[in-house]
């Protein structure tokens, strides 16, 4: 009898013919030329194109809308020695892409002051206080990154004051551009650019290059320059992967490695992330330490301490900063632990975990950190959550909502006006609603996700690239695997299921939900494996079983040797 998967695998088929002709043509492994099919790159040009990512295949600059408006305005202020004010946002999208403008701005000669908003003063976008202190400064170019492209009201505020506006900006749009001098948006209703995934970093990047080709500078130099800033804001913005992301992404983490920025090598050694020489960072480094850290500023002090990090030329007055930033991370785990605890104990006392949305609030939340907390819930019960933070003194709740593929939060928000108001995307959005409206809230969401999901939504899902024989899944193959990197979004590390092996040994950990196995394939050969979170669950089945086991094929390097070894993610009695 099979035993209960702990979660659904969604396996998908493997194209034979495909595989065959890329292994062919290409002289890869099967095993790499079977993802590449299965991922869409079939014709054995695109997929070679795919595996050697190079600069030269990034897309014109000037393909970008207004780009030619962008560059006149840009280049017209330096002419003039006039003060062009950058605006970005909170987040290391944001910020990355205002240290990209500073950086390059003042190396072109530009007079440039650049601010980040303040998450609790300002919120999210551009505040009127920073219009104001704009014109202060005689600022006559308000030039945005990241934001902007829904701000109607402040650019006709900035133009009242006698600024021209250039928005940069990667998010989508809905209804009519703002009156600005240009609007730089590769996802412009009528744009011609090649590729609308861009992170806002990217945008500023490639604006950037298309200006520093036209001035005649060297279009390697400026790659080395500023390929490490684009590439964190676009891993860190969780970004697709693939196109012209891949390339920046790419080659950034090469330049990450060996930055010559002073808060950039600070904010690697505090993180502790060891650099190989000759060798990049992962994107992984950038997913799960380096950009947490320069959020964490962003969400419960001031995205300027990460701005100011990213702009220090000074080793000392870097390494300083970076310590600063590390102590800000600290407490802002140990708090958005406090939060994640609390918030589990109120789904679990009310049982919300059995509903269809989960609805928690409470005073003395970080506002900062309830998204976050939000993704975790829906996590650990796969359900939609809204995670608030109450206001006493305004009477008001207020945070963010993340949720599982087939409910809609931007649309459950919109269908509630009465109740809330607030919006986003399909996966993350954020609302606020008057404390009294809370359990009314919750009950007609609830409801109202009962209309379209089913009991199979809650269930976890894990999607499997294909079922390999452990034949295919050799020492070679699995190193051959590496020239996917970088993984994330749209590209992530493949997954594989293979059928029929028996769990031979089971070894502990000092931690009981992690064990290393070994696995012995129906030909009797072995392979070493390790796997996380579900220890007690293995050591509870024990040896001997038949198992379809879920894995990543990863390469072990120790003294020099390098040897295959399975990380499992999931495994069924077979």
């Amino acid at each position: 009898m099979t035993e209960p998967m702990s979660a659904r695998w969604n396996v998908a088929d493997r194209n034979r013919t495909a595989e065959q002709k890329l292994q062919n043509e290409l002289g890869i492994p099967i095993l790499l030329a079977a993802i590449l099919a299965q991922r869409g790159y079939t014709d054995p040009e695109q997929a070679h194109l795919f595996l050697n990512p190079s600069l030269d295949r990034l897309h014109a600059p000037n393909l970008l809308p207004d780009y030619e408006k962008a560059r006149d305005a840009i280049l017209g202020a330096r002419d003039r020695q006039e003060l062009i004010y950058v605006h970005g946002d909170y987040d290391v999208d944001g910020v990355t892409s205002a240290a990209l403008f500073n950086r390059f701005l003042q190396a072109i000669g530009c007079k440039v002051h650049t601010h980040v908003p303040h998450r609790m003063k300002e919120g999210y976008g551009i505040h009127a206080m920073a219009i104001e202190a704009a014109h202060e400064a005689g600022a006559k170019l308000f030039l945005t990154c990241d934001c902007g492209v829904s701000a109607h009201e402040q650019v006709d505020q900035a133009r009242e004051k006698g600024m021209s506006v250039v928005i940069t900006d990667h998010h989508s749009i809905a209804g009519e551009l703002p009156n600005a001098t240009a609007v730089v948006n590769p996802h412009r209703a009528d744009s011609v650019y090649p590729f609308d995934e861009l992170s806002g970093a990217g945008v500023v990047f490639k604006l950037c290059a298309g200006i520093s080709d036209e001035l005649g500078h060297d279009r390697e130099k400026y790659c080395r320059a500023f390929l490490d800033l684009a590439a964190l804001g676009t891993i860190a913005d969780v970004m697709p992967l693939v196109g012209e992301n891949r390339i920046i992404a790419k080659f950034g983490l090469m330049r990450l490695a060996d930055t010559r920025k002073p808060g950039l090598r600070a904010l690697i050694q505090a993180a502790n992330i060891a650099v190989e020489l000759g060798k990049p960072l992962k994107a992984s480094h950038v997913g799960f330490q380096l950009g947490p850290r320069l959020n964490a500023v962003g969400r419960i002090r001031d995205a300027a301490m990460a701005l100011n990090l990213l702009l220090e030329n000074d080793p000392t007055a870097a390494e300083a900063l970076a310590k600063q930033i590390e102590s800000v991370n600290t407490e802002r785990r140990q708090e958005q632990q406090r939060v994640m605890d609390e918030a589990v104990e109120i789904v679990l006392s009310t049982e919300s975990q059995k509903r269809n949305v989960i609805f928690v609030a409470k005073e003395g939340w970080h506002s900062g950190l309830v998204g976050i907390v939000a993704g975790r819930l829906v996590e650990m019960f796969c359900r939609p959550s809204f995670v608030l933070t109450i206001d006493s003194k305004t009477g008001t709740a207020k945070g963010s909502a993340r949720t599982i593929p087939g409910f809609n939060l931007a649309d459950s928000i919109r269908a509630h006006p009465d109740l809330m108001s607030g919006g986003g995307h399909a996966m993350a959005a954020g609302c606020s609603l008057p404390a009294e409206n809370i359990e009314k809230a919750a009950a007609a969401l609830d409801v109202y996700a009962g209309q379209m999901l089913t009991p199979e939504d809650f269930v976890p899902s894990i999607r499997v690239d294909m079922e390999v024989l452990p034949s295919e899944v050799s020492l070679q193959a699995a190193e051959s695997l590496t020239k996917l990197e970088p993984f994330g979004f749209a590209n992530p590390e493949p997954v594989f299921l293979s059928r029929g092996m028996t769990v031979a040994q089971i070894l502990p950990t000092k931690n009981p939900i992690h064990v290393r196995v070994v696995l012995q394939t129906e030909s009797g050969s072995t392979v070493p494996g390790i796997a996380f979170g579900i220890g007690e669950r293995l050591t509870q089945s024990g040896t001997g079983i038949g198992a379809n086991v879920l894995f990543q094929a990863n390469v072990d390097e120790w003294k020099g040797a390098r040897t295959l070894k399975w990380q499992i993610k999931d495994y069924a009695k077979a």
